[in-house]
């Protein structure tokens, strides 16, 4: 077998791979005697066709089969003996001018990995989130589940906020009814956010059969763009005022919330755990973060624009997917929109791979049945949850996936300078 390497442009190679036609003829014939004992055609019995009659039906398909096979176990010897690391799929094409009917040549075109060079880590700077969690953002929190299971009662009083009003509403713009501004036993908290600020404002004080006109303006931004900055009346009607009925901390409530006892301490507990949970994924995710900026920053490489192609295509399969299944219409996607995000991705990749291999930052079996742990936690059967996991190669290779990320995240933090920043939980989870 011949095959020339040529480096082009770039990480752009070429390779010219010879193919005897007598060898893959030999093969062709070979495939179509053992096609023709079971294959079955038009006005004969299976396995009686003749030979003839199967090359002609079958016998370019099989050809074509046989070539892609001989192709790419060539170029398979060829990179091995030119010590090559293919990125993305060789294109094959014909050689023009070929003369030579004793063998064909064909040109295989691909790219290489590149050289990805890492700049000194050390004046890089990092900073890593120190939250004290304590019994304040645990009663933060149940106070947070509490009003995700208030109820409403009737009450004979003014509206004020976090009250319930149900209503009747009739809109005009310039004296004209408009699509949407008619509403007949709404329901709505006010103070949270569903109606527009200023109508909400002129609801409260309001009780059960009270009316009320009122002009306001919506927002120039307003998602109704007909609508969008024009000054509008509105009239309503109050048919009831509900107040919240927030449960207590109780036996009851613990119950409700899985603590099988009712023991409140435990709830305490399980929230608490649950939160300093939260707390290591955040500080992680925003350290990773930081480290993946500084990585980008101080690598150099040049991108195979197979992977970005490659990368760009799954990115927009995933979005047109993901749009189809929540039921959105859309034409098909422009690569345009996914290229950026895609070369950022294969440059991290390239960047993390080549740490990963260097240091030999290698995933260790105790880290990653860690990490399915930690993930199962947060379910009411972690066992169930870890089974699952260990049961698909799939979901094996994605916390594989996360185990690397944080042993380069570790190992960048050895490299650059970490700062200790301590950090309320509010401002963590991006609340404050």
């Amino acid at each position: 077998m011949q095959a020339n390497l040529e480096v082009l442009e770039g990480l752009a190679r070429r390779l010219d791979i010879s193919v005897p036609m007598d060898q893959l003829e030999t093969e062709v014939q070979s495939r179509l005697k053992r096609l023709a004992r079971n294959v079955k055609m038009d006005g004969f019995r299976p396995g009686k066709a003749p030979l003839g009659a199967v090359a002609r039906q079958h016998g370019p398909g099989v050809r074509q089969e046989v070539l892609g096979e001989t192709l790419q176990a060539r170029f398979g010897s060829a990179i091995q003996e030119n010590q090559l690391k293919i990125a993305g799929y060789p294109r094959f094409e014909p050689k023009a001018g070929q003369t030579d009917t004793a063998e064909m040549t064909f040109s295989a075109s691909f790219e290489v990995y590149p050289e990805v060079r890492i700049d000194d880590l050390s004046a890089g700077k990092i900073s890593r989130s120190i939250v004290d969690l304590g019994d304040a953002e645990v009663m933060k929190t149940l106070e947070v589940l509490q009003k995700q299971r208030r109820t409403f009662e009737t009450v004979d009083k003014a509206a004020v906020e976090g009250d319930l009003l149900k209503f009747d509403y009739q809109g005009t713009v310039d004296g004209e009814a408009f699509e949407g501004g008619k509403g007949e036993d709404f329901a709505a908290v006010i103070g949270e956010g569903r109606l527009l600020k200023d109508f909400e404002q002129s609801l409260t004080g309001l009780k059960a059969g009270d009316n009320k006109g009122f002009d306001l303006t919506f927002p120039a931004e307003y998602a109704a763009k007909e609508l969008a900055g024009k000054k509008a009346h509105f009239e309503v009607q109050v048919r009831e005022v509900q107040a919240p009925v927030v449960p207590a901390v109780d036996a009851e409530f613990a119950k409700a919330l899985g603590v099988e006892d009712g023991n409140v301490e435990t709830l305490k507990a399980e929230v608490k755990s649950n939160l300093e949970r939260e707390v290591k994924r955040r500080v992680q995710t925003k350290l990773k973060e930081q480290t993946m900026e500084l990585l980008l920053q101080k690598s150099t490489l040049d991108l195979p624009q197979s992977l970005v192609a490659m990368e760009t295509d799954r990115l927009r399969s995933m979005t047109e997917a993901d749009m189809q299944q929540r039921g959105v219409q859309t034409m098909k996607l422009s690569a345009d929109m996914f290229t950026g995000q895609a070369e950022r991705r294969v440059r991290l990749g390239l960047i993390l791979a080549e740490i990963v291999q260097t240091h030999k930052l290698v995933a260790q079996p105790e880290q990653i049945r860690a990490l399915i742990l930690e993930q199962a936690q947060s379910y009411e059967e972690p066992e169930q949850v870890m089974q699952w996991y260990y049961q698909s190669p799939e979901r094996m290779q994605e916390i594989e996936s996360l185990a690397l990320e944080e042993n380069v995240v570790a190992w960048v933090a050895g490299q650059a300078q970490v700062e200790d920043v301590t950090t309320s939980f509010e401002e963590l989870m991006g609340r404050a």
